[in-house]
C-alpha cells in the first residue's frame, strides 16, 4: 500500500512540472504572436503621413506652388515651420502635397503588378500544358528588358503624370506576382475540394475564384507589402533624376533633387524630405515583418 501511494505522489510529481512547462510554452507563444512596439510605433507614424497626406486641403497650409519673397531659402520661422525653398515656397506644405503622390505611387503600383500578375499566374497554375508554357515565355521575356528602359519609354512617350508613373512601376511587378500566383496554384490545384468542386460540374472562372484564390491571397498579401516601400524609393529615385511627375506638382523625391543643389548652405531642403522619406519607408517594412510573421503565424495554426 505504502508502494502503491508513493507511486502516485511520484507520478504527480513528474506531471506537475510538465503541465507548468505546457502552459509556459502556450504562454510564450500567444506572446510571440503579439504585435509589438515594432509594429505599433512605424504603425502610428504611417497613420500620422496618411492623414496628413490625405487631408492636405484641409489644414490651412499654404499652396505647394505659392512663393514667398520674404523668405527665400530661410530656415524654419514663423509661418513655415520647416523653412522655404531655393523659390520660397513652404517647404512643410511641400512635403505634404509631395507625400500624396509618392504614397499614390507606393500602393498603386504594386496593386497593379498583383492585380494582372495574379490573372497570369492563376491561369499557368490552374490550366499548365500549353497556356503555362505560353505565360512562363512572355514572363522570361518580359525580364530579359531592363526596367529601367521601361520606365524611360513611358515617362518619354507618355509624359510625367501621376497614372502612368503607377502603371510603368507597375508593369514591373507583374513577373514576380505571377510566379508566386503560379507556385501557389500548383500546390492547390490537384487538391481534393477542387477536384470535388470539378466533379459537381464547377466551372474553371468559379473554382480558381472561390476554391484556389482564397488560399493562396496569403503570398500576394506578404508581396504587396514588400513592394510597396519599394516602390516609394523607385519613385523617390525617378522623380531625383526628373522621370516622375512634372513641375510644379511636388514629390519627395523632386523636393530631395531641389535642395541638392544648395546641399553645402542651406541642407534643411533636403534633410526634412528625405527624413520623412526614410521613415516612412522604414515603418513599411516593419508593419510589413510584422504582419508577415503573423500571417505565418495564422497560417501554422491552421495547419
Amino acid at each position: 500500500m505504502a508502494d502503491v501511494t508513493s507511486s502516485r505522489q511520484g507520478t504527480q510529481a513528474e506531471d506537475k512540472p510538465q503541465i507548468d512547462m505546457n502552459m509556459v510554452a502556450i504562454a510564450m507563444h500567444r506572446r510571440s504572436r503579439r504585435l509589438g512596439l515594432y509594429f505599433w510605433i512605424p504603425m502610428i507614424w504611417l497613420v500620422i503621413v496618411a492623414v496628413a497626406c490625405i487631408f492636405a486641403p484641409f489644414w490651412g497650409l499654404p499652396p505647394a506652388d505659392e512663393i514667398d519673397w520674404v523668405y527665400i531659402q530661410s530656415p524654419p520661422v514663423e509661418g513655415h515651420p520647416l523653412g522655404t525653398d531655393n523659390l520660397g515656397r513652404d517647404l512643410l506644405s511641400r512635403i505634404v502635397w509631395g507625400g500624396r503622390v509618392s504614397l499614390t505611387v507606393g500602393f498603386a503600383a504594386p496593386f497593379i503588378g498583383v492585380g494582372l500578375g495574379l490573372i497570369l499566374g492563376l491561369i499557368a497554375g490552374y490550366y499548365r500544358g500549353w497556356a503555362d508554357e505560353v505565360i512562363g515565355i512572355l514572363i522570361d521575356a518580359w525580364l530579359a528588358i531592363p526596367g529601367l528602359v521601361v520606365l524611360l519609354l513611358f515617362s518619354v512617350v507618355f509624359g510625367g503624370s501621376l497614372f502612368m508613373v503607377c502603371v510603368s512601376l507597375g508593369l514591373l511587378f507583374i513577373p514576380t506576382a505571377a510566379r508566386i500566383t503560379r507556385a501557389a496554384t500548383l500546390n492547390y490545384a490537384g487538391r481534393e475540394f477542387v477536384l470535388a468542386a470539378k466533379a459537381m460540374g464547377a466551372s474553371d472562372f468559379r473554382i480558381m475564384r472561390k476554391e484556389i484564390f482564397p488560399n493562396i491571397i496569403w503570398p500576394l498579401i506578404a508581396f504587396i507589402l514588400i513592394d510597396i516601400p519599394i516602390a516609394i524609393v523607385i519613385e523617390g529615385a525617378l522623380s531625383f533624376l526628373g522621370l516622375s511627375v512634372k513641375a510644379p506638382t511636388p514629390s519627395w523625391g523632386g523636393i530631395i533633387a531641389e535642395g541638392r543643389e544648395v546641399l553645402s548652405t542651406y541642407p534643411h531642403i533636403a534633410m526634412y524630405p528625405t527624413l520623412v522619406m526614410f521613415v516612412t519607408v522604414l515603418s513599411f517594412n516593419l508593419v510589413g515583418d510584422a504582419i508577415r510573421r503573423r500571417l505565418a503565424d495564422v497560417r501554422e495554426g491552421a495547419i
